[in-house]
């Protein structure tokens, strides 16, 4: 099994029941992580718990001299870094899954893949329980980046391994016990895939005083509806020759093998070289398709039919029980189990359940295109080191592909609006880019918000893209409430704002983002300024008292003021806060969804008055125009260090305050003077440009 050295490592926990030692450590480790030699995973750092041995938080590696090392634990994780999604495919989880499929008389097992790490300090724990395969392998896709920021262990089920379901459930279960009681205050994130969906239920029901974090992929609960039934019984009687078919018929059933050959391909690419590409993996995937006879043949395959009646029988009648944190993850084309219905019944049975649903994908979901696990987790605000999620110590900058993808989806946004980006140097002169804002932070940029915040896409896709900095924005509550979760739970845009760092606005998250000297963006005008009404455009409506200006004083950051016009160049604004009420039906859901809102404790500024503290939420009627263009202008950088005065006389606060009030309006009467002056203002003459333009990176704009 020399293959697999190149592929898993052994994991840091060898989690033995004493019901499954029937190999030793050193055989597990040689079995998985080694062919030739053999390495113990005991040290002086190790933890014993009920008679099992396993080193915490001690990521350990095969260095080649026979001993498992202590390999290096990264302390951060930086804007676009790469998190390996595409590298791997459908076809490497084939490959080595004919190599882990050997039979070798052993138990069910924990391992780690070697590219899945090192996390991390302080990374949670991750178990993966896998579907009918019982590989462990499911996360072929993903575990290079889960191995960033969980240590993620993979259960192993033999093929020819007989253990019943709540057996099985027993052996996790004390995996699970012996983690915890090594770090109690850490979340345990269990990833369940079909099968494994139902496993990770039976144990979290079991286990309510544990903190655990429940991602169920299109779980086997539903097994009882299962479009299959009709056919489980002739299955039973199929001819041993025969049996050779059934891999390519569930492969077809189980998954989209097109999602699954376009995980690798650059969506980007010309459609011919897409075709291409695709043309060429699916050529290479089909013909491991009949390894899968191997990895499932029919003794076993009759076997995990039982197993899964069992096992769905057993976690449905305990789903009173789960207190855990729970995400469904659920298909649209599932062939197999009808999971678009089964997650709203577990959303309605579950008492903290969330969905996410993707209509697209079948239901080996975890190994098609278009799912990125750690993004999905990321995006429902899922991942978290203790127990209560934190906006800011917990959060992890998107990844490189993260930003791609983001790029893709909003192409058509960008190339509408054109945005012009203009900054001020020190010396005050204007340039076009951000070479003018600070490279470190604390830095806070302070603006005015365009109506629906219409201006945010642009602004943080552009400081990533030219300076790599992320821009993190401070947010209405609302936002991150049920209020905002969408009838169909599919992915949306909230759930880009937080993968790309939105946090709720409160004064202990502005603390922490200026603490740990993050670029925050702030909109003093809030949802009163991004929901104004007619005839108010590009009027900066701020509050009287100097909120930020203090804060940023204590952190000695660095403000930088800004203007943005064009959201009269995009859409007319035909009904306002003011048309609407008048309309009885209209005025009453947008009163209850507004009371609804402050039940649950996420209304802003209601302690003042005037203008700032009217921030009723509600849809504002918009008449979309040929596009325009977006323009952009940041002020010259005004520095608060040494200036600590200002924490105690409030006046120069307040000096300040205005200063910077009056410099954001200055820089939109600006924009929306000289925009007069750009030849390409409008998307038809930007269009013609860039027809007969060689370059296509920047369209020129009026003078600075």
């Amino acid at each position: 099994m020399a293959s697999i050295v190149q592929s898993l490592w052994a994991s840091p926990c060898l989690a033995w029941n004493s019901d499954y030692k029937t190999k030793s450590s050193r055989a597990y480790t040689r079995c998985l992580a080694s062919s030739s030699r053999d390495s113990t995973l005991q040290s002086s750092d190790s933890v014993r718990v009920n008679g099992v041995s396993f080193v915490e938080n001690r990521p350990l590696i095969d260095v080649g001299d026979g001993h498992l090392r202590k390999e290096i634990v990264q302390e951060k994780l930086e804007p676009l870094w790469d998190d390996g999604y595409g590298t791997q495919t459908v076809r490497d989880y084939l490959e080595l899954a004919e190599e882990i499929i050997k039979p070798d008389g052993g138990p069910p097992r924990w391992f780690t893949p070697i590219s899945a790490g090192p996390p991390l300090r302080n990374s949670p724990l991750l178990l993966f329980l896998p579907g009918m395969d019982g590989t462990g392998l499911g996360l072929v896709l993903h575990e290079k980046a889960l191995g960033k920021v969980f240590q993620v262990w993979c259960l192993h089920i033999p093929v020819y391994d007989r253990t019943p379901f709540e057996e099985l459930v027993k052996f996790v279960e004390t995996t699970v016990r012996m983690l915890h009681a090594s770090s109690p205050n850490k979340p345990i994130y269990i990833v369940g895939d079909s099968f494994g969906g139902c496993l990770a239920i039976a144990v979290a029901a079991r286990n309510c005083n544990i903190d655990l974090v429940l991602i169920l992929a299109n779980p086997a609960t539903s097994f009882g509806r299962s479009q299959l039934q009709p056919l489980l019984s002739p299955l039973e009687s199929l001819p041993d020759e025969l049996h050779v078919t059934v891999p390519y018929l569930l492969s077809f059933i189980m998954g989209d093998p097109m999602k699954m050959a376009m995980v690798n391909i650059d969506s980007l690419l010309p459609p011919k070289q897409v075709v291409e590409q695709l043309s060429d993996n699916l050529t290479a995937l089909l013909p491991c398709l009949s390894g899968l006879a191997d990895i499932i043949p029919k003794e076993t395959l009759l076997w995990k039919l039982k197993l899964l009646r069992s096992a769905s029988a057993y976690a449905n009648s305990r789903l009173h029980a789960i207190t855990a944190e729970v995400l469904v993850l659920s298909s649209g084309k599932d062939n197999m189990l009808p999971s678009g219905n089964e997650a709203q019944r577990l959303a309605k049975s579950l008492r903290n359940c969330q969905i996410r649903h993707f209509k697209d994908n079948g239901h080996t979901i975890l190994l098609e295109d278009g799912i990125n696990l750690l993004s999905i987790i990321k995006g429902t605000g899922k991942y978290r080191h203790s127990r209560r999620h934190d906006y800011v110590m917990d959060f992890l900058p998107p990844s490189m592909s993260e930003f791609k993808k983001a790029i893709d989806n909003n192409r058509w946004y960008l190339n509408f609006t054109s945005p012009v980006m203009l900054s001020t140097m020190e010396d005050g002169k204007i340039v076009r880019g951000l070479a003018g804002i600070p490279d470190e932070g604390p830095t806070l940029l302070v603006g005015y918000h365009m109506l629906m915040g219409v201006e945010l896409v642009p602004l943080v896709e552009e400081f990533l893209r030219e300076r790599k900095i992320l821009v993190r924005g401070i947010a209405h509550p609302t936002l991150f409430s049920q209020l905002t979760e969408n009838q169909t739970n599919e992915v949306s845009f909230l759930d880009l704002l937080r993968l790309y760092g939105a946090s709720p606005v409160t004064a202990s998250n502005f603390f922490k983002l200026l603490s740990t000297k993050s670029h925050v963006l702030l909109y003093p005008g809030g949802a009163r300024e991004a929901l104004h009404r007619k005839g108010e455009e590009y009027k900066v409506i701020w509050p009287d008292q100097p909120e930020f200006v203090r804060m940023a004083a204590r952190f000695g950051a660095t403000i930088v003021p800004f203007g943005v016009v064009g959201e009269d160049d995009i859409a007319q604004l035909v009904l306002d806060y003011d048309d609407l009420s008048k309309v009885p039906i209209l005025s009453d859901r947008i009163r209850n969804n507004n009371e609804r809102a402050a039940r649950m404790g996420v209304r802003l500024r209601a302690d003042m008055t005037g203008e700032v503290a009217n921030q009723t939420l509600y849809v504002p009627g918009l008449l979309p125009k040929v596009p325009g263009r977006f323009y952009y202008l940041f002020g010259k950088p005004v520095h608060t260090k040494g200036r600590q005065e200002m924490l105690k006389d409030r006046e120069k606060a307040r000096e300040l305050y205005l200063q910077i009030k009056a410099e954001v309006q200055n820089s939109m009467n600006y924009l929306l003077k000289k925009r007069e002056e750009d030849p390409y203002r409008n998307i038809i003459d930007r269009t013609v440009y860039k027809a007969f333009s060689s370059t296509f990176d920047e369209v020129p704009t009026f003078e600075y």
